[in-house]
């Protein structure tokens, strides 16, 4: 048979956005859960009894967390993107994202190679920029880490905002990358940020089916058989599933960190089986990293780099990973 000439993989190609934009409005969607967190902390006045894993957050104790802008007084900004994401996502939406989502590969790199990128890709926007990507993704696994928590929660609090690459890709705008998730082909809780009446523009709402209680889903189905809003927590969700030995809490830590109706407002729990009860437990040990650690100090990129290529490698044994 005559050799078959192969043909080189092609360069992936980056859409050329404004990431300082997506970011500045990703933290400002933080600091409103952030407020949030805190009043909830504030009514509920207990202490977690859990061990090991489930241990109290120590690193945020001594945090003054009156800084963070008021819920009421998010920015027009704010109000604006959620006001697009509750009217454009849709289950038709839903269906497609996850289509092309499997339906091709956008590129091949290995994890640290995705945080340099997603680093360049949103920092060359804002070149005074005071903190970069790696910094930020390294705090959360930093407080992590000092806090004594699993080398794999560790690793889960570097990768977890590594989806935010959807934007660089194929993502239509912010409003299927950031903000906080909810479940779609069923009725939109009115405990969803801005309440129900904010997705009056969405296709679906009033949906015979779709805007029903149950929807297109049974009571007790499990959280993993529902379709959560797509965004970079489902997209990385999805590839960390495939390409990682990460374990179930890291996997729920990674796709149900923006799910706040679920994890902080107790709606969707008539969703739940058994197994979302275990992993509610450790979305909300994770919050606290996801929330508080911005405000910790700069890490030294060079000097923690050997600790965590080497986390990585455990956890990501094919090294080159298909995003």
């Amino acid at each position: 048979m005559a050799p078959v000439a192969i043909s080189p993989q092609a360069s992936p190609v980056f859409k050329k956005r404004d990431g300082h934009a997506l970011e500045e409005l990703s933290d400002a969607i933080d600091e409103i859960n952030v407020l949030k967190d805190m009043k909830k902390r504030e009514a509920e006045k207990k202490v977690a009894e859990e061990k090991g894993l489930y241990d109290e957050s120590e690193f945020d104790k001594e945090k003054d967390k009156t800084n963070f802008r008021q819920y009421e007084d998010a920015s027009d900004r704010v109000k604006n993107f959620y006001k697009e994401q509750h009217t454009k996502q849709t289950v038709a939406y839903n269906l497609k994202a996850r289509h092309d989502f499997h339906s091709k590969t956008r590129a091949e790199m290995t994890v640290w190679e995705a945080m340099e990128k997603l680093n360049t890709l949103i920092d060359e926007s804002d070149p005074d920029t005071s903190l970069s990507q790696i910094d930020h993704l390294l705090q959360s696994a930093e407080a992590i880490r000092r806090d004594g928590k699993p080398r794999w929660m560790q690793l889960t609090g570097l990768i977890h905002d590594l989806g935010k690459l959807l934007f660089f890709f194929d993502a239509e705008g912010q409003w299927d990358v950031v903000g906080d998730t909810f479940p779609v082909g069923c009725g939109f809780d009115d405990k969803i940020v801005y309440g129900r009446d904010s997705f009056r523009d969405n296709e679906d709402f009033g949906h015979k089916i779709y805007d029903t209680k149950f929807g297109i889903y049974t009571p007790g189905c499990g959280l993993d058989n529902v379709m959560l809003s797509w965004g970079h927590d489902e997209y990385l969700y999805h590839l960390a599933k495939e390409q990682s030995t990460l374990p179930d809490e890291a996997l729920a830590m990674i796709r149900y960190h923006s799910f706040y109706p679920w994890h902080s407002a107790g709606a969707y729990h008539e969703l739940m089986n058994e197994h979302d009860r275990d992993m509610l437990r450790a979305v909300k040990a994770f919050n606290p990293y996801d929330l508080y650690s911005k405000s910790d100090g700069i890490p030294s990129v060079e000097e923690l780099k050997p600790y965590y290529l080497e986390l990585i490698d455990e956890y990501f044994p094919t090294k080159v990973l298909k995003w």
